[in-house]
C-alpha cells in the first residue's frame, strides 16, 4: 500500500496544531505518509484523508467559497474520503447550523453530516473550558476535550452514530466516511483520536 497523505484544510483555524497530531498519530501508529496544507481545489481532490479545522465557521465557509474549494470538499466528501471536522469544521459539515442566541445562520455548510448544530452551544469565547468526555465507542475511555466556543449537536439523522456526550449534549459523531468534534484534540497532547482518524483514513485506502 502506498503512503497515506492526509491534508488540513488551511483556510483559517488551528492548522500548525492538527498537522502536529496528525503527524505524531501516524508515528505512534508506525504508519509511513504525509501531512500537508490544503486550500486550492487541485490540493484537496489529491489526499486521501482530511481534517477540517477549528476556526470561525463563517469565515472559512466564505473562503472556501471564493476560492472553490466548497464543491472540491463536498464532491470529495461525498466520494468517500474520510474526513474530521473539528469544531467550526463539525458546523461546516453539518446540513444546519443555528445560534444558541442569534437563532438561524446564513452561512455556507457542505450540507454532508445529517446533523443538526447549535453554534456556541456551550456560550462564548470567555466561557471556554477544558473537561474530561468519554468516547467509549472509539475505544478512547477517557480525553480532555477543549471547548471554545464549542457548538453541540441538537438532533441527529439516521447512520449518525454518537460517539460522546457532555452534559447530556452530543459533542462528538461518526457517520460512514465523516468524523465530528465539537471540542479541539489539537489543543492536547493526547493523540488517540486523531490515530483513530488516521486508522479510518488507512482502512479506506486500503
Amino acid at each position: 500500500m502506498s503512503e497515506l497523505d492526509i491534508g488540513i484544510l488551511a483556510l483559517q483555524g488551528d492548522v500548525a496544531e492538527n498537522l502536529m497530531s496528525t503527524m505524531e498519530a501516524m508515528n505512534e501508529l508506525g504508519i509511513d505518509g504525509s501531512v500537508s496544507q490544503v486550500k486550492t481545489p487541485d490540493q484537496i481532490s489529491a489526499v486521501d484523508g482530511l481534517i477540517i479545522p477549528g476556526g470561525e465557521s463563517t469565515m472559512m465557509g466564505q473562503l472556501s467559497i471564493t476560492n472553490g474549494a466548497m464543491n472540491s470538499l463536498k464532491e470529495k466528501i461525498e466520494s468517500g474520503i474520510p474526513v474530521l471536522g473539528i469544531c467550526a469544521g463539525m458546523i461546516l459539515l453539518s446540513k444546519n447550523s443555528k445560534d444558541r442566541v442569534l437563532g438561524a445562520t446564513k452561512q455556507p455548510l457542505l450540507d454532508v453530516l445529517d446533523v443538526e448544530i447549535e453554534r456556541n452551544s456551550f456560550g462564548r469565547q470567555k466561557d471556554s473550558f477544558e473537561a474530561e468526555v468519554s468516547l467509549d465507542a472509539m475505544d478512547i475511555p477517557s480525553f480532555q476535550g477543549v471547548f471554545i466556543r464549542a457548538p453541540a449537536v441538537l438532533r441527529t439523522g439516521s447512520g449518525v452514530e454518537t460517539l460522546g456526550k457532555f452534559n447530556e449534549k452530543i459533542i462528538a459523531v461518526k457517520q460512514g466516511n465523516i468524523l465530528a468534534t465539537s471540542f479541539h484534540p489539537e489543543l492536547t497532547r493526547d493523540v488517540s483520536l486523531h490515530k483513530q482518524f488516521v486508522k479510518m483514513v488507512k482502512d479506506s485506502k486500503s
